[in-house]
């Protein structure tokens, strides 16, 4: 039993969509933080993680999966950040191979400022993506997704 050729359109146009919302609010997030605290969405996207770890650090593993980022591309993203003072590198006591990343105070002070830029610049997008039909019923479809609650 095959997949009917209006399944797979369905899906692709799904897909598509998706893309659409994705590429809306990514836009929208790049212009708010890059102006105000000169982040790109990615670097936010590493702060982020880090500052959700309540005062521990990430092996570099864990931040390419939380930045979606290859091995290589997190590395070079991480030495950006550490350059302008925002994270520190820590090598694992336990295995000399294993490297943590964690936000330093200035990276810290940066997200405080950064956050609110980034949820007011995410809430106004999506209130433009639910104003164009072909995006409503995607950014509806989230608003009634009940996510567990995280702390600042």
């Amino acid at each position: 039993m095959g997949i009917t050729d209006e399944a797979l359109e369905v899906r692709a146009q799904g897909w598509r969509t998706l893309a659409a919302l994705h590429g809306l609010i990514e836009a929208e997030l790049e212009r708010a933080l890059a102006g105000a605290a000169g982040l790109s969405v990615v670097e936010y996207t590493v702060i982020d993680a880090l500052s959700r770890q309540d005062g521990w650090h990430m092996r570099m593993q864990q931040l390419a999966r939380a930045a979606a980022l290859s091995p290589s591309a997190t590395t070079r993203l991480v030495t950006r950040l550490e350059d302008r003072g925002l994270l520190t590198r820590i090598l694992c006591a336990d295995d000399r191979r294993g490297i943590y990343t964690e936000l330093t105070p200035a990276g810290r002070k940066l997200y405080r400022t950064a956050r609110p830029l980034h949820d007011d610049a995410l809430a106004r997008a999506l209130v433009l993506a639910d104003e164009q039909p072909e995006l409503a019923p995607v950014v509806q479809a989230l608003n009634g997704v009940a996510f567990p609650a995280t702390t600042p």
